[in-house]
């Protein structure tokens, strides 16, 4: 086994997997209470001593692109369009050289309103969250009425200009998984990207169980009932969807199958959570701070050896069929996308 990298290393593991991609969760706060991430009633929001400041998540960010060769940031939550310093924090970013691709995962509500700002300070696409195209399904999943609002945040992306504009769904049994056809039909008449997400292990009522989840195979059997869907030819590469050609192109569909199909061998991704801790995959058991050594005054260096170290501990896998598996204590809003 090699020495643990330091100095000029990237945010290399192990395994030889090399970190690029940076999430950066921006507050775990969310304006919906989806059934497979919060309960009704939502969960206790992090202090906001404990939270970044707008400059210590610049700082980190620009450690990760100057000094570990990060190229792509995206910003997550929670919902990230409810971080006030959202816009500030995305044009430093996108000042950096070399500059990194900047992406958003949302619920697009409020995108109606601030896309055209978001764009115009440099962010090049957005991930809108979709799970449903019925009112009372939505209310059902999210507890809120607010459908409408991310329809018209989906609107405001595509006109301006933060395109290809993805949406990622996930199918819950008994609840949605009906509407597979329903949804790719509505991304493919309005020129988005769909990607159908395995639902996994991340809800805070850790309630999720794999044998009611519904299965990428399950996903393409009900998508084959109307379309006829080519593997694609081009070459994944760390991309976590597998997509599929419809109908002979060019449009295609994608799945996530993070349980089913893990795509863990060729993952390229660190992860920031919004209180400033490092997480060297999505289902971790353990963090690395950050937001400590900054305010102890630690230097540029010194985090980004930190932050070396905690992707060198990355497991090969995240273990999901090991009967050992242990679903991580924060729930994705906690975690980020």
């Amino acid at each position: 086994m090699a020495d643990r990298p330091v100095g000029e290393a990237g945010l290399v593991d192990r395994f030889g997997r090399v970190a690029t991609d940076l999430r950066v969760s921006l507050t775990d706060k969310c304006n919906l209470r989806c059934s497979y991430c919060m309960p009704p009633e939502g969960l206790p929001w992090l202090p906001s001593d404990r939270l970044l400041s707008d400059d210590e998540v610049v700082r980190l960010i620009r450690i990760a692109v100057e000094w570990l060769g990060v190229n792509e940031v995206r910003f997550t939550g929670g919902e990230p369009l409810l971080r006030r310093g959202l816009v500030q924090i995305l044009r430093a970013t996108t000042a950096l050289r070399p500059r990194p691709e900047t992406m958003l995962t949302t619920n697009a509500i409020g995108l109606a309103r601030l896309a055209p700002t978001l764009a115009a300070a440099g962010l090049d696409r957005v991930n809108v969250s979709l799970d449903t195209l019925d009112q009372e399904t939505f209310r059902q999943l999210a507890h809120r009425d607010r459908l409408d609002d991310t329809l018209a945040g989906l609107k405001a992306a595509t006109v301006a200009g933060l395109t290809p504009v993805k949406i990622n769904s996930v199918l819950l049994r008994g609840v949605n998984e009906h509407e597979a056809v329903a949804l790719a039909e509505f991304a493919l008449e309005h020129g988005h990207e769909l990607r159908f997400i395995e639902q996994m292990p991340l809800d805070a009522q850790h309630a999720w169980d794999r044998s009611s989840m519904v299965t990428a195979s399950e996903i393409l059997g009900f998508l084959q009932t109307r379309w006829t869907l080519t593997p694609d030819p081009a070459h994944r590469g760390a991309a976590p969807a597998e997509t599929w050609v419809v109908d002979g192109g060019p449009a295609k569909i994608g799945v996530i199958a993070s349980v089913t199909r893990p795509f863990c061998g060729s993952c390229d991704r660190t992860r920031l959570t919004a209180d400033g801790q490092v997480r060297n995959c999505l289902f971790a058991s353990g963090e690395t701070d950050l937001r400590g050594a900054m305010r102890s005054g630690a230097s540029d260096e010194e985090i980004a050896d930190r932050w070396r170290m905690a992707m060198w501990g990355k497991l090969a896998g995240h273990g999901i069929d090991d009967p050992s598996f242990l679903q991580p204590d924060r729930p994705m809003s906690a975690i980020g996308g």
